[in-house]
C-alpha cells in the first residue's frame, strides 16, 4: 500500500492518510480481508504520530472501511456495493468536471459537448 502525505497540503495529515487508504480499498488494491500495517508501523513509514494513524484507522472502522481483532491487527471490511457504487459515480463526475472545463476553455457551447458525448455513448466513433 502505498501512501503518500504533503506537509504543505492545507488537507490535514490524518484526511490525506485516510482518503487514500479509502481510494486503495475502492481500486481493489486493497481486497476484504487484507491486513493493514500496525498502527506503529504506518506511523514509522509515513513520519507521523502514531495518535494521527490512530484517528484514522478509528474513524475508517467507524466508518465501516476496516474491523479490528485483537490481537490480530486491523482488517478492510467487506464493502456494501452501493457504497462502492457511489464513490465510483463520484470519481466519474469528477473526470466529467474536468472534460466541462476542457470544453469551455475551447469555446465549446453546451449542445456541440452533448453531441459529442452522445457519438462516444452511442459507439459511432
Amino acid at each position: 500500500m502505498n501512501i503518500l502525505v504533503s506537509t504543505t497540503s492545507k488537507e490535514p495529515l490524518y484526511k490525506q492518510i485516510k482518503e487514500q487508504i479509502k481510494q486503495h480499498i475502492y481500486n481493489g488494491e486493497l481486497k476484504e480481508g487484507d491486513a493493514l500495517p500496525s498502527m506503529r508501523v504506518l506511523a514509522k513509514e509515513l513520519k507521523v504520530s502514531v495518535i494521527t494513524t490512530k484517528r484514522v484507522y478509528e474513524e475508517l472502522e467507524q466508518e465501516g472501511f476496516l474491523f479490528s481483532a485483537v490481537g490480530k491487527g486491523t482488517f478492510v471490511a467487506g464493502q456494501q456495493p452501493h457504497v462502492l457504487r457511489e464513490w465510483q459515480i463520484r470519481e466519474f463526475e469528477n473526470q466529467l468536471e474536468e472534460v466541462v472545463l476542457e470544453a469551455k476553455k475551447l469555446g465549446l457551447t453546451k449542445q456541440e459537448l452533448l453531441e459529442r458525448i452522445e457519438i462516444f455513448f452511442e459507439g459511432d466513433r
